[in-house]
């Protein structure tokens, strides 16, 4: 299930942002904050669904969980890297893997940012930002 919020009241923004993560609260707190920014919030707990919301609705960002049921991040970004419909869409690799491996990894899969948990939420909406702007 793809759960869909909409914009914050009286921001207009309309920009889509896929939040994909299996942790209820990280999902919790990146959406509160994503909302209060303007952005229209779409949720995805697990790779398989992720995917599939980046083909049907074309965010403008993913937050993508590099560890999740079912297709990691790394398997999700690597299939929107493949997909000349959605390659442009920008994705910001969320993991508690911090190891330079593991960010290669990342990178290599195609990921436009790389964060490692924890995090800021004020730093990661700024990064966010710079990267839409």
């Amino acid at each position: 299930m793809i759960a869909q919020t909409s914009p914050a009241p009286g921001t207009g923004n309309g920009s889509k942002v896929l939040i994909a993560d299996d942790e209820p609260n990280i999902v919790v707190s990146l959406e509160f904050m994503m909302k209060r920014e303007g952005f229209e919030v779409l949720v995805a707990r697990d790779g398989p669904q992720a995917l599939e919301a980046i083909r049907r609705e074309h965010p403008c960002l993913v937050l993508l969980d590099a560890t999740m049921p079912g297709m990691s991040g790394f398997d999700v970004c690597e299939a929107v890297r493949a997909d000349a419909d959605v390659r442009g869409t920008r994705i910001v690799m969320l993991t508690a893997k911090g190891r330079e491996t593991d960010m290669a990894r990342g990178v290599g899969a195609g990921a436009d940012a790389y964060v490692t948990k924890p995090f800021s939420t004020r730093e990661l909406v700024q990064k966010v930002k710079d990267m839409l702007a």
